[in-house]
């Protein structure tokens, strides 16, 4: 059973809902002209299930996209099953469809952390015999849906965790994490925090951990998939965050916090720095924001010797290894992830697109903090795509809350979750 730690990052709040900027029925027809070609069902009607998270906006589009599919291929209905916005609910209800072998959902959206435990267990079909086209995607989200060579998902809509900034405090984004001190602690006056993180004990702790990991240099797993948690690169890491905490660059307080107590405090000006997930941006623009016009979002710095690491989140599509209708259940998948598909997507619910093409002009016209996401996620790193990374996880954050409460250094507690990784991936 997964936990909470099998979150992409622990769910944001819906602001795509925010961003409702055009109404749905305007895209219909011009959804139904892109995506894929007209379906050669001949006159028998199908119908497909499609299984997904998202309501309001998102909810909206995805509505949207499926009039203009059905509109381009008459001869197959699409119903949608809405799964709980509760990612742990959404999975075990999953698990609960693929263990019965059940034809349906055929379609299913899913997190960018379940298509390796899904295509583990055998419950989803290679997307490999469609011979799709990938080049245009973002890589992370490519690596993401792979697993032993195969391809098993498609990537749907991207998210990223970046760094956000003052730009009325700070003139450029830091290259550097020694940058980044230097530049917080020089704004730091009038009760601002240098940087706000999250540091509860939770998957959002462990993400912004990867993010300065591969800054360092360092990883979780190497390339033959072996832990490498007590590495100097990855001590190094945990190290500058519990420094962080232990000079007053970030309050103690941050040892609980999780996305929307950083949401806070970047949103009512106290904070320099924060890390956090693109869901922020347009907040921060909104009409009354004490921040408005005044922040920016950027690649987590770097050391020398280490590569800027954004944590991927996202959701990605899969098709249900027993669907009676896998030629139907591609094309709406490959309709769904279109460019521009994708465009209409971002219009309505704000979703950012996982196609680099599809960040075109008219996008970002309309949505001009695209243009700087876009830029973080060329760096989009997944997190060790294994079935096993939901017990990896857990691990990892023992590991940072023993570090940040003070009970271990950061050498003591990676090298306990190093035996303890090894355990897991060995099956002992």
């Amino acid at each position: 059973m997964f936990t909470r730690a099998q979150d992409s990052k622990p769910r944001a709040p819906r602001w795509r809902r925010l961003m409702a900027m055009v109404g749905v029925a305007a895209f219909t027809a011009t959804l139904a002209a892109c995506g894929s070609t007209p379906s050669s069902t001949g006159s028998k009607t199908v119908t497909i299930v499609f299984a997904t998270q998202g309501l309001g906006a998102e909810a909206k589009a995805t509505q949207a996209a499926i009039k203009g599919f059905e509109k381009l291929h008459p001869h197959i209905h699409v119903t949608t099953n809405t799964l709980s916005a509760s990612s742990n609910t959404a999975y075990q209800s999953l698990v609960t469809d693929f263990g019965s072998n059940a034809p349906t959902p055929d379609v299913i959206t899913a997190d960018v952390i379940w298509p390796a435990a899904f295509a583990s267990a055998g419950w989803i079909m290679p997307l490999n015999r469609f011979h799709p086209s990938l080049s245009s995607f973002f890589p992370g989200m490519v690596k993401a849906g792979q697993y032993h060579g195969q391809l098993y998902a498609m990537p749907w809509f991207i998210n990223v965790e970046g760094l956000y900034y003052r730009t009325d405090l700070v003139k450029t984004p830091p290259k550097t994490f020694t940058q980044l001190v230097k530049e917080a602690k020089s704004a730091m006056g009038h009760g601002r925090i240098g940087l706000a993180f999250e540091g509860n004990k939770y998957e959002g702790a462990v993400t912004v951990f990867q993010d300065v990991s591969g800054g360092f240099g360092g990883q979780f797993l190497n390339a033959q998939g072996k832990p490498v948690l007590n590495s100097p690169q990855n001590i190094a890491a945990l190290t500058w965050l519990d420094n962080a905490i232990k000079s007053g660059l970030s309050p103690a307080a941050v040892t609980g916090w999780e996305e929307g107590n950083v949401q806070d405090a970047f949103l009512s000006g106290k904070a320099v720095f924060a890390t956090n997930w693109p869901y922020l941006f347009p907040l921060a623009e909104q009409k009354g924001s004490a921040v408005k016009g005044k922040i920016g979002f950027a690649p987590p710095p770097a050391q020398p010797g280490g590569r800027s690491t954004a944590s991927l989140g996202g959701d990605m599509l899969v098709i249900n290894k027993n669907t009676r209708y896998p030629k139907q259940s591609w094309e709406l998948v490959n309709y769904l992830t279109s460019a521009t598909t994708m465009v209409q997507r971002a219009l309505i619910s704000g979703d950012p697109p996982a196609r680099q093409d599809a960040y075109t002009g008219s996008l970002l016209k309309q949505a001009p903090w695209f243009a700087q996401e876009e830029k973080v996620y060329v760096d989009a790193t997944p997190r060790p795509v294994t079935p096993l990374y939901p017990r990896i996880s857990a691990r990892i954050q023992t590991a940072l809350s023993a570090v940040y409460s003070g009970q271990l250094t950061p050498r003591q507690a990676l090298n306990q979750a190093q035996t303890q990784v090894q355990a897991i991936i060995s099956g002992k």
